[in-house]
């Protein structure tokens, strides 16, 4: 099966929280005759948003047109503070969610899984700097500082910036086995042991 994955960027998201996973999840299809993912970008609308240090990027879906999301990748950054308190995201978020087989955030990504509760009673990673802000926002969840990446149930949580990685490349080899993913990680020359 087709997985359609679908990161959400927003103003100052952090540039390789999405494009790490985008690429690495890209990359697994791309050397499987495109068979294994469809990657895009969504944000709230169609225009252009500008990440952490004013790279440009077009998502390729709004809120709207979006297609069903199998995966969903919830980016990090500077502007997830802005974004927790953005209703109309929130709401898109905690609908797609439940339609989801799996939703990753990706460094403080997990304020905004914090905010609507997905994160009450569970297991999270986040930012190294973000676990003093997810205390107040969360404060029944369990951070795990020395993890890369947790798992509850078909939520994800990972690190800071570069763990979206470590993250994708587990959530390949779980959906499509080792050597899809070794065989990805080879391509990229990102040489890890366990993902």
């Amino acid at each position: 099966m087709k997985r359609n994955v679908g990161i959400l960027i927003f103003e100052e998201a952090e540039v390789l929280d999405f494009a790490g996973p985008f690429e690495v999840f890209a990359v697994s299809s791309e050397l499987h005759n495109n068979q294994l993912f469809n990657v895009f970008c969504v944000g709230k609308n169609s225009e252009p948003i500008s990440a952490v240090n004013g790279l440009s990027v077009n998502p390729a879906y709004n809120f709207n047109n979006a297609p069903k999301i199998d995966i969903l990748i919830i980016s990090g950054g500077a502007g997830t503070r802005k974004v927790m308190k953005d209703l109309d995201v929130l709401e898109w978020i905690e609908k797609t969610h439940l339609q989801t087989e799996l939703t990753l955030s990706i460094c403080s990504g997990s304020r905004l899984l914090g905010v609507l509760g997905i994160l009450d009673n569970q297991p999270y990673c986040t930012h190294h700097e973000v676990y003093e802000h997810m205390a107040e926002i969360a404060p029944t969840g369990k951070p795990q500082n020395d993890k890369r990446f947790v798992n509850s149930g078909k939520t994800y949580t990972s690190g800071g910036i570069s763990a979206g990685i470590d993250l994708s490349f587990h959530i390949v080899e779980k959906l499509h086995g080792k050597k899809v993913a070794d065989k990805t990680a080879e391509y990229m020359e990102y040489y890890k042991t366990n993902f």
